[in-house]
């Protein structure tokens, strides 16, 4: 089988955010507690903060991270998070005991260490529009108020100077505690945002959007709130998850196209209110929810209140790493409407990094290719078009036999492809206009990362350079680009 791609590098979707590749750390399971955060370990430092876990989030790359949920944030109080004194409670949303020995301050020292940016979501569950201000105040404001000068006694004295703010989390789900149809989260989200600007400007403010595309609720959900927080807020969340349903791995591998469509519709109800609104894909990955329904969910109920118990512990295989490169690679393709997204979640809970108590730290499947993309993907997403194979599903209709991605930074660039082809080889052709370039490295995923790609190469005029590879089955590959005398 054969496919032909063709670009411009004068022809651009427009640039690659930095925050396109954000992760997600909610107090749900393990992801806190033994995941980023464990006294004690050989590797901790004298904050708590495990060495080996920190070693890897740098070498995946993730640009801001999204904290406390998730579920998790729509019954909490986030004072309880700081000071001396650090009440033990119930987190209804998953079942658990929170010590709260790992709040507000602690996330702020991690991110710093970490080096990413701080994405804070406010609980407009059982809280609302007082409790946003208060921690906006907390975590902004200099010095002289009451809760300015509670953060600096309790070893801030400079504010955390946090951009981007969350307002809620999933309010369209039932399972959220504090669930509120469109009209009374549009208004509560509304009347939040603006004394959120009142008391910093700077602020960037995340609407919820819908959880997922299925919601029955999809569309008028975004028209509603939209049409509430209109000139109020910067983005409006979209959240999507993946898994292979019954054995239909063909359909599995065409994720991407979904979340393309969802992206685009969601784009498409923004231009019909008139609206100036980035994207916010603040969850995204794959991951079987079967399992978490039929086995996890009463286990932990039966199982009384534990603390920080083992859940949503996924352990990757190579196709749901081939589906996680080709979610990316749908990301890059529209960043003119999306703005930001975050991988759920980092450490221990659906992600791509895995811990053991007092023992090892090690890289999933699906490390992989956000840390070659996160890595990789600079400059511009340039807009291709694609001729020959395509192969149909069962879940997504017809789709391109493979799907591809491209970015350009000056002479460097990178092209990602993943191959949806079962069993068979595909051969690639891709036509780049208007620069020469030669193909640096080329890479395939294996189940213990990437390897070489054999064969990849690449032929200049003065048009132009053609590249010519071919993808294993079921595949995902990078070629980095350089041109000749780089």
């Amino acid at each position: 089988m054969s496919v032909r791609i063709e670009g411009s590098v004068g022809e651009a979707v427009g640039p690659v955010p930095r925050r396109l590749f954000g992760s997600f750390v909610e107090h749900l399971g393990r992801a806190v507690y033994t995941g980023i955060h464990e006294p004690g370990h050989s590797t901790s430092d004298g904050r708590g903060f495990r060495g080996d876990v920190l070693e890897l989030v740098r070498e995946l790359g993730p640009t801001v991270v999204r904290y406390p949920g998730g579920n998790f944030v729509s019954a909490y109080r986030w004072e309880d998070g700081v000071g001396p004194e650090r009440p033990v409670r119930l987190d209804p949303a998953w079942h658990s005991v929170e010590s709260n020995r790992f709040g507000l301050h602690e996330f702020a020292a991690w991110a710093d260490a970490a080096d990413v940016e701080v994405m804070y979501a406010v609980n407009l569950g059982t809280r609302g529009v007082q409790e946003a201000a208060d921690v906006l105040e907390y975590c902004n404001h200099p010095g002289g108020t009451e809760l300015s000068e509670r953060r600096r006694a309790n070893g801030a004295d400079r504010p955390f100077g946090f951009r981007l703010w969350c307002l809620g989390n999933e309010m369209d789900g039932p399972w959220q505690i504090g669930h509120k149809t469109a009209d009374e989260y549009g208004r509560l989200a509304a009347e939040t945002a603006r004394v959120m600007r009142m008391i910093d400007p700077d602020v960037e403010l995340v609407v919820a959007g819908s959880s997922n595309a299925e919601m029955p609720t999809f569309g008028e959900w975004e028209r509603t709130v939209l049409r509430h927080t209109a000139g109020l807020v910067d983005h409006i969340s979209l959240h999507a998850y993946y898994q292979e349903h019954d054995g239909d791995t063909g359909s599995y591998l065409a994720s991407a196209s979904a979340l393309d469509a969802y992206i685009r519709t969601a784009a498409g109800i923004i231009d019909e209110l008139g609206l100036e609104v980035g994207i916010s894909v603040d969850e995204w990955n794959v991951w079987d929810q079967r399992r978490w329904n039929s086995t996890e969910q009463p286990e932990l109920v039966a199982s009384g209140w534990p603390e920080h118990p083992r859940l949503l512990e996924e352990t990757y295989t190579l196709t749901d790493a081939v589906v996680v490169g080709s979610l990316l690679s749908a990301l890059l393709r529209n960043v003119d409407r999306v703005t930001m997204a975050n991988q759920a979640q980092l450490v221990n809970v659906i992600a791509p990094i895995r811990t053991e108590p007092g023992g090892a730290a090690w890289r999933q499947p699906t490390f992989h290719p956000f840390r070659l993309v996160s890595s990789l993907a600079r400059g511009v997403s340039l807009r291709l078009g694609f001729e020959g194979e395509r192969i149909r599903t069962a879940r997504h209709g017809e789709v391109d036999l493979v799907d591809v991605a491209a970015t350009l930074d000056g002479s460097a660039g990178a092209v990602f492809l993943t191959n949806r082809a079962p069993i068979a080889g595909t051969d690639v052709e891709i036509r780049l206009r208007g620069a020469r370039f030669e193909v640096a490295a080329a890479e395939t995923l294996s189940e213990a990362g990437p390897v070489p790609l054999p064969g990849a190469a690449a032929t200049s005029d003065a048009k132009g350079t053609t590249i010519t590879v071919t993808l294993p089955p079921r595949s995902w590959s990078v070629l980095r680009l350089a041109a000749p005398d780089a």
